[in-house]
C-alpha cells in the first residue's frame, strides 16, 4: 500500500529508471521489429538500392560495362532508411513503435531538466530545449519517409542529427557526480561521433564509386548509429534510479534542487566562457579570412597586367610583428589590443570598395593590424598558460572553421572582399559578428608577462621564427581549403580517390589532430609529430588517389597537433624575432610557392621550376627548426604536470565543444554536397548536345570579384552539355586555394574532371559534362621552355555512344618550338583514337597557318568546326566522327578576356559508326560531315542555340562575331 503523507495521498510511487527503461525497450523494438519484419517478408527488395533496381539486360549491361553488381548477394544486409521507410508492414511497426516512445521520450527530457536545473543556470534549459527539438525532429523523419518527401526527410534527419552534438554535450556536462554513468556516456558519445567517419566513407563508396558491397557495410555502420544513441540516452536510467515519481491526489508536487552536481569536465559551466571561446574561434576565422584573401586580391593585378605589377609588394603587409621589436610600440599596441583588433577589421571592408586597387590597400593594411594583434596578443599572454593555450587554440580552430566556411560555399570563403551579396557574399554578417566577437574576447593582457616560468629556457627566437613560418605556410597552402591535397592526389576516371565531397575528411582530421595537442595529459611527442609530418607530406606528394589522401589526412592531423607548441614557444621571446622574422619567412615561401608554376614570368623561375617537392621538404625542415625551440618537456612528450594539465582544462573544454560544432556542420555540409549522379543533358530527346570551350581567367572578373554565379548563369542559358574550362587552377595561396569547378558542377547538375592537380605545375583546365565520364586521363604537354600545358582526354557515353573529348591549353606565344612539340602530340593522341572526338581548345594559332596544320588535317584526323572563321587566335572546337548541327560565338562580359564558342552536334547512325571503326579511324572528309550552312529557319526548334543572346543579349553576353549562330545541314 502506497504510504500517506500529511499533504495529500500518494497513488503511485515510481522510479524514475522505468522512464529510460521504458524509453529504451520502447525504441529498440520499433527499429528490431521493423527490421525483423522486413527480413521475414521484404528480404531481396529492402537490401537491393538505386544501382541495382534495373530491367535485366540493363542490368547485365551495366555489370559487364563497369564491373559492378550490386543487389543480393553482393548486398545482403539492409540499411535503416530501407528498413524503415520503403515497405508496408514494417514502416508500420516502426512508426506505432516510435509513438509509443514519445511518451517515455518527452517524459526522459524533462526529468534530466527537473534532475540537472539549479538557479542562475542556462544550460539546463538549453539542453532541455535541443531534447524536445530532437524528438520533434525524430518524428519529423519518421512519419516523412524518403519515399514520400526526400527534401523534407533529410531536412528533419540531419537537423536531428546536428542537435545531436550540443544535446551529447550538454548531457556530459550536466551529469550529475556519478562517475559509472559518467563512463559510459563518454564511451558511447566516443563511439557514435566516431562511427560517423567510416559511415561518410562507406557510403561515398557506394553513392560514388558503386563499390559491391559498399552499402551493406555502410548499413551495419548506420545501425551502429541506432544501437548508440539509444544506448546514449538509456544510462540515465542510473541518474533517475533514485529519482522518484510521485502521483497524489493533490495538487502540489516538490522536487529536490539540492542534489550534489558534478560535471564532466571538472567545472561548472558558464555561459559566458562558452561565449568567450566562440568569440576567439571566431576572431582566428576572421584571421584566416584576411589572410586568405590578400593573395587572392594581389593576384588580380599580375593577371590582368600579365606580368609583374607593382602591388605584389602588399604581400609583405604581414611582417608588420617586426615594429613589436621597439618597446614603445610593443607596450601601445598590448595596452590597446582591442583598438588593432577592431582596425584590422578593415580587412573586412572591402566588399564596399568598387575600385580594385582601394580593395587591395583595404585588405592589405586589415592583415598587417591583425598580424600585429595577433603576435601581441600570444606574447602578452605567455605568462598566462591557460590564457595563451585559448588564443592558440581560437586561432587554430579559426583555421578549422575558414576550411568548413569554404567546403560550405564550395571553396569561396563567404565574407572575402571578392565576395558580396550578388555572388553569395555573407559580408554585412561576417562584420557584424567579428565587431562583436574583437569586443568580446580582448581584454587587457599583462605587457611583462608575470607568471612566466622562466626556468624554463625559451629557446632561439630565430629557430622558433623559422618553426612558425613553416607551421604557417603549411597550414596556408594545404589546409585553408578542405579540397586541396584532393586535388593533389586526383587523377581522372574512373574515380580512385577522394572528391570535393570527402573535403570533410581533412576538416575532420584538422581538428583530431588541434584535439590530440590540446586535451590529452599525455601528448604525443614532438619527434612522432614531425616524422608523421614528414611521412604525409612524401605520401601525398609522391602518391595518388586514396593512398596518397591518407598521407595528406596525417600532415593535417600532425600540423594542427604542432600549432600550439611552435606558437607558444614562440610567444616566449622577442616577439620581433620570433614572430616578425615568422611572417618574413611565410613570405618567402609564399612566393616559392608560386614560382613553381610561374617560372616563365618571374626572374630567376627556372632555379624553381616544377619543385613542389623542393617547397614541401623546406616546410618539413622549418617546422624541425622550429622544434628546436619548443621546451624539452614537450620535445619528449613528457606527461604534463597536474597544474599544466587541469589548468587549461578548466576552460578550454568550451574550445572543444565550438570545434565538435564546426566538424559537426562539415558533416552535414558534406551530405548536402555529395553528388546525386542523375545528370541530364539539355536536348536528350533530340540527341543532341552542346559542347563549349571557354578561358574563364581563374574566376576573377575584370573588377575583381568572383564570377563562379555569372559563369554558371551563362552556361545554364547556352544549355552546354560539354564544357571545357582553361586557366581554373586556382589550388595555391596567391589564388585563395579556390576551385570554380565545384560551384559550376554542383548547381547546373554536371560530372567534373578538375583536370592535373596543383602539384603538376599548370595553370589549370577543366571538363564538366552532362554525359557520365567514364574514363580519363591527363596529360602535361612536351614545354621544354615556357609553362606547361596540361589536357584531359576523356570518354563520355553520350546517348549510349562513346565519344571523346579532348580539354588542351598550349603553349605561350613566345615559346613557338613549345607549341610545336604540343601540336604534334596532340595530333597523335586525337590521330589514335578510334571514337568519334572533340577538342575543345586553346591553341595559339591563325586558322589555315603555322600548327593549325597539324591540328587539322591528316596527322590529327580532325576538322574545323567552321573553317571559313578567319577571326580566331585562341579557341579553337575541333572534331571527328560526329556531325555538327551549329556553331556560335559569344561575348564574355566583364568576366574574363575571352568569348565562348559552342557548337552543337549530333551522333551519326550506329551503322556508320560501326565501319568507321572497323576502317581503324575517322578520316577527314568522310561523307557525315556537311559543309553547307542553312539559315536558322530551316533548322528545326530543338536544334537551336537559344535566341536570348541575339541582339543586345543578357547580361553582356551576345551572339558576337557573326552576330548569330552558323548551322550546318
Amino acid at each position: 500500500m502506497a504510504p500517506k503523507f500529511k499533504d495529500g495521498d500518494t497513488v503511485v510511487v515510481l522510479s524514475g529508471k522505468w522512464i529510460s527503461w521504458a524509453h529504451t525497450v520502447a525504441a529498440y523494438t520499433a527499429f528490431i521489429g521493423a527490421l525483423l519484419t522486413g527480413l521475414y517478408l521484404h528480404y531481396h527488395k529492402i537490401v537491393e538500392n538505386e544501382y541495382y533496381v534495373r530491367p535485366y539486360l540493363l542490368k547485365k549491361l551495366v555489370s559487364l560495362l563497369t564491373g559492378l553488381s550490386q543487389g543480393y548477394p553482393q548486398e545482403w544486409f539492409p540499411s535503416v532508411s530501407a528498413t524503415i521507410g520503403d515497405r508496408y508492414p514494417e514502416r508500420s511497426v516502426f512508426q506505432l513503435f516510435i509513438a509509443i516512445t514519445s511518451g517515455p521520450r518527452f517524459a526522459l527530457v524533462f526529468l534530466w531538466y527537473f534532475l540537472t536545473a539549479r538557479p542562475n543556470s542556462v544550460l539546463p534549459k538549453f539542453v532541455m530545449g535541443v531534447g524536445l527539438f530532437r524528438t520533434v525532429t525524430c518524428g519529423g523523419w519518421t512519419y516523412v519517409t524518403s519515399t514520400d518527401d526526400h527534401g523534407w526527410h533529410d531536412i528533419f534527419m540531419i537537423s536531428y542529427l546536428v542537435a545531436t552534438l550540443p544535446w551529447t554535450l550538454g548531457c556530459l556536462a550536466l551529469s550529475p557526480n556519478n562517475p559509472k554513468a559518467v563512463k559510459y556516456r563518454k564511451i558511447l558519445a566516443g563511439c557514435f561521433f566516431g562511427t560517423l567517419v567510416p559511415l561518410v566513407f562507406f557510403f561515398i563508396q557506394h553513392k560514388v564509386h558503386r563499390i559491391a558491397g559498399a552499402y551493406t557495410i555502410y548499413a551495419f555502420f548506420e545501425w551502429a548509429l541506432v544501437l548508440f544513441d539509444v544506448s546514449f540516452d538509456a544510462i540515465t536510467a542510473l541518474d533517475f534510479e533514485n529519482f522518484e515519481i510521485v502521483i497524489k491526489d493533490v495538487k502540489g508536487a516538490s522536487r529536490g534542487r539540492n542534489k550534489p552536481i558534478g560535471t564532466t569536465f571538472d567545472h561548472r559551466y558558464s555561459f559566458t566562457a562558452a561565449c568567450d571561446a566562440a568569440a576567439d574561434a571566431y576572431n582566428g576565422y576572421v584571421f584566416w579570412s584576411m589572410l586568405t584573401s590578400l593573395g587572392l586580391v594581389v593576384w588580380y593585378f599580375p593577371l590582368w597586367h600579365m606580368g609583374i605589377s607593382g602591388y605584389e609588394a602588399l604581400v609583405m603587409s604581414t611582417i608588420s610583428p617586426f615594429l613589436l621589436g621597439m618597446t614603445t610600440i610593443r607596450s601601445l599596441v598590448i595596452k590597446n589590443i582591442r583598438l588593432v583588433h577592431l582596425l584590422s577589421l578593415t580587412g573586412l571592408l572591402g566588399f564596399l570598395v568598387t575600385s580594385p586597387v582601394l580593395r587591395l590597400f583595404s585588405v592589405g593594411f586589415g592583415v598587417s593590424t591583425s598580424c600585429l594583434a595577433w603576435s601581441a596578443t600570444w606574447y602578452a599572454e605567455r605568462g598566462q598558460p591557460a590564457r595563451l593555450q585559448n588564443r592558440i587554440l581560437g586561432w587554430s580552430i579559426g583555421l578549422i572553421a575558414s576550411s568548413a566556411a569554404k567546403f560550405a560555399f564550395q571553396t569561396n570563403n563567404p565574407i572575402w572582399p571578392i565576395m558580396h551579396f550578388e555572388n553569395g557574399g555573407w559580408n554585412k554578417i561576417g562584420l557584424s559578428m567579428a565587431i562583436f566577437s574583437v569586443i568580446r574576447s580582448t581584454k587587457q593582457s599583462d605587457i611583462n608577462g608575470s607568471g612566466l616560468d622562466n626556468s624554463v629556457s625559451p629557446g632561439s627566437p630565430i629557430l622558433a621564427g623559422l618553426g612558425f613560418g613553416g607551421l604557417l605556410f603549411g597550414m596556408h597552402s594545404l589546409l585553408s581549403d578542405s579540397s586541396t591535397m584532393i586535388f593533389w592526389v586526383w587523377e581522372g576516371f574512373p574515380v580512385r580517390g577522394p572528391i570535393a565531397a570527402n573535403g570533410v575528411l581533412t576538416i575532420f582530421a584538422m581538428g583530431s589532430g588541434l584535439f590530440a595537442d590540446s586535451f590529452f595529459r599525455n601528448p604525443i611527442s614532438i619527434r612522432i609529430r614531425l616524422i608523421m609530418s614528414a611521412t604525409g607530406a612524401f605520401t601525398v606528394t609522391y602518391f595518388s588517389h586514396w593512398f596518397g589522401y591518407l598521407g595528406g589526412l596525417l600532415l593535417a592531423f600532425s600540423l594542427m597537433s604542432l600549432s600550439t607548441t611552435i606558437i607558444g614557444s614562440a610567444s616566449r621571446g622577442n616577439p620581433a624575432k620570433a614572430f616578425g622574422f615568422g611572417f618574413l619567412v611565410y613570405n618567402i615561401m609564399v612566393l616559392a610557392h608560386v614560382w613553381v608554376v610561374a617560372y616563365a614570368f618571374v626572374p630567376g623561375g627556372p632555379v624553381m621550376r616544377e619543385h613542389t617537392d623542393w617547397i614541401m621538404a623546406a616546410t618539413i625542415i622549418l617546422i624541425g627548426a622550429g622544434a628546436l625551440a619548443a621546451p624539452e618537456t614537450q620535445r619528449n612528450g613528457k606527461s604534463r604536470t597536474r597544474a599544466q594539465y587541469s589548468a587549461p582544462q578548466k576552460t578550454n573544454s568550451y574550445h572543444v565543444t565550438v570545434l565538435a560544432i564546426v566538424e559537426l556542420l562539415a558533416i552535414a555540409v558534406s551530405y548536402l554536397r555529395f553528388p546525386t549522379n542523375d545528370y541530364v543533358p539539355y536536348h536528350k530527346d533530340d540527341k543532341i548536345f552542346t559542347a563549349g570551350i571557354w578561358t574563364i581567367h581563374f574566376a576573377l572578373d575584370n573588377d575583381m570579384w568572383s564570377s563562379e554565379y555569372r559563369i554558371r548563369d551563362v552556361v545554364k542559358e547556352l544549355e552546354i552539355d560539354v564544357l571545357g574550362l582553361l586557366e581554373t587552377d586556382n589550388q595555391r595561396i596567391i589564388m585563395g586555394n579556390r576551385d570554380p569547378t565545384q560551384v559550376l558542377a554542383e548547381e547546373l547538375g554536371m560530372y567534373v574532371d578538375y583536370g592535373p592537380g596543383p602539384n603538376k605545375h599548370t595553370w589549370g583546365c577543366a571538363l564538366l559534362s552532362k554525359f557520365p565520364i567514364l574514363n580519363s586521363t591527363h596529360h602535361l604537354l612536351p614545354s621544354p621552355v615556357g609553362e606547361l600545358a596540361p589536357a584531359i582526354h576523356a570518354t563520355l557515353d553520350a546517348y549510349g555512344e562513346l565519344v571523346d573529348v579532348v580539354v588542351f591549353h598550349s603553349g605561350q606565344e613566345e615559346d613557338p618550338e613549345d607549341r610545336r612539340l604540343q601540336s604534334e602530340y596532340l595530333a597523335k593522341l586525337m590521330y589514335d583514337s578510334p571514337r568519334p572526338l572533340i577538342l575543345l581548345s586553346y591553341l595559339v594559332t591563325k586558322p589555315l597557318e603555322g600548327n593549325y596544320k597539324t591540328y587539322v588535317g591528316e596527322k590529327s584526323g580532325m576538322k574545323d568546326i567552321d573553317p571559313s572563321d578567319d577571326d580566331r587566335w585562341c579557341e579553337y572546337i575541333l572534331y571527328k566522327g560526329l556531325k555538327r548541327t551549329g556553331y556560335a560565338r559569344v561575348s564574355r562580359s566583364t568576366i574574363t578576356d575571352t568569348e565562348i564558342q559552342v557548337s552543337s552536334f549530333s551522333i551519326p547512325m550506329l551503322s556508320l559508326l560501326t565501319e568507321y571503326r572497323q576502317l581503324g579511324k575517322f578520316a577527314v572528309g568522310q561523307s557525315e560531315i556537311g559543309d553547307e550552312r542553312v539559315n536558322e529557319d530551316q533548322v528545326a526548334p530543338g536544334l537551336r542555340f537559344p535566341s536570348l543572346f541575339r541582339g543586345e543579349g543578357v547580361r553582356g553576353h551576345r551572339y558576337h562575331v557573326f552576330d548569330e549562330p552558323r548551322y550546318f545541314s
